[in-house]
């Protein structure tokens, strides 16, 4: 009898031996302008602890049951100078059976720690990311344009009225290349990930808005980070910008499809199979990059119900046409006509927004094409090409930004 019971000590011994060794498969730290990112990743579910230590500031996340390894170790050599948060990383065993994780801090910040499950993309992920103090953690809720009571801005405008000849209106684009860091997108026959394609297609498209006399272009993400689709919307609110254009590189099934395409908003269902099928696929980027779903974006319900989202999908269409007439003298067009789908890039209630999908990166010769700067050259050339022509046809009247005439 008492043999039978020490065997089965042993094994509840080994059993809960077995079960505490696990090894990280992968580390990636993903610093950004906003916010860093640490991602730990492993087969089984990763068990944790975290609390923060002042002078110095310190965040200590307690990693149960993770053994040293090499991905471990890699994570000190991934940490830059520029981090905006992490100025040094340590790891040791802490005591058995918890490997005790330490980032020395430049600065006060607000951790979000949280668990993603495994996806096709990767395993079971532990994610930490580092805010500054006070941020919400996902997508901080803009102020709302300011609104001068009606005298004071009658006061203004007399007396400014002999000089506005001298101003024109600058026009403001927001340009979002699609996914980033944790979320590389689709990926190429050759290997090419998507946004690698749309950063780069986004960096050129900034340099030739900006190189135009009445334009201003600002990068909604300017690095490999992630970005959460919802904050995507509440950046571009808060630059108060007339435009919002999303660009991404399209991927099927089938290595033969081709073509390029523009999308704007439906406030109802999919213009097409296809169009319904490519808006889950990009919705699905904040389940691959991984967001923490115990944080509430009340922003992102108030924008699916306002008003002015009517109006506002209008614009994006005529936007998206004269986009779209442009980029057929580039590219073959997979349809001929704007669609509309649920994506939720495109939300925003007061900006007209537009998705380009500029080529098929899962088809070969489209790859090829996706990754030549000419390539690159034309098609953003053909974008503004698209902005100046709506521009020329819907002039902005609202109050924004001034610039001075030469």
């Amino acid at each position: 009898m008492y043999a039978l019971l020490n065997i089965f000590l042993l094994c509840g011994l080994l059993t809960s031996g077995w079960a505490q060794a696990l090894q990280l498969t992968a580390t990636r730290l993903w610093p950004s302008p906003d916010y860093t990112r640490l991602t730990l990743e492993a087969a089984q579910p990763i068990a944790y602890k975290y609390f923060l230590l002042s002078n110095p500031e310190r965040l200590v996340v307690d990693l149960e049951g993770v053994e040293a390894n090499a991905a471990l170790d890699a994570l000190k050599d991934q940490l830059t100078p520029d981090d905006p948060f992490i100025g040094a990383i340590r790891v040791g065993t802490n005591r058995p059976g918890v490997m005790r994780l330490v980032l020395d801090l430049k600065t006060a910040v607000k951790p979000s720690v949280f668990a993603l499950q495994p996806r096709k993309e990767y395993g079971n992920r532990l994610v930490v990311d580092l805010y500054p103090p006070g941020s919400d953690a996902t997508a901080a809720q803009p102020s709302a344009p300011e609104q001068p009571d009606a005298a004071a801005q009658t006061a203004s405008v007399k007396p400014a009225r002999p000089e506005i000849s001298q101003y024109r209106r600058l026009i403001t684009v927001a340009i979002d290349a699609g996914h980033g860091g944790e979320d590389p997108g689709a990926t190429g026959a050759d290997g090419s990930h998507e946004k690698d394609i749309t950063l780069a297609l986004a960096r050129k498209l900034k340099k030739k808005i900006d190189a135009q006399e009445n334009m201003h272009a600002v990068l909604i993400r300017d690095g490999d980070y992630f970005v959460p689709l919802g904050e995507r919307v509440v950046k571009a609110r808060a630059l108060k910008a007339d435009l919002f254009i999303s660009i991404h590189a399209d991927a099927f099934i089938k290595p033969h499809a081709r073509g390029s395409s523009v999308f704007a908003l439906s406030e109802n269902g999919a213009t097409s199979v296809a169009a319904r099928w490519l808006a889950k696929r990009e919705n699905d980027a904040d389940l691959i990059g991984g967001v923490n779903v115990d944080v509430k974006d009340p922003f992102l319900k108030r924008t699916l119900i306002d008003l002015s989202q009517t109006a506002t999908i209008n614009d994006s269409l005529k936007l998206g046409r004269a986009v779209l007439k442009e980029i057929g003298g580039v590219n073959t067009l997979h349809r001929g006509e704007v669609e509309q789908a649920g994506f939720a890039v495109l939300k925003a209630p007061d900006i007209p927004s537009i998705l380009i999908e500029t080529a098929f990166i899962s088809n070969p010769e489209e790859e090829k094409h996706l990754n030549d700067p000419g390539y690159q050259d034309k098609l953003v050339s053909a974008i503004v090409d698209g902005v100046k022509d709506y521009f020329d046809k819907h002039p902005l009247t609202a109050p924004s930004r001034l610039t001075r005439n030469p």
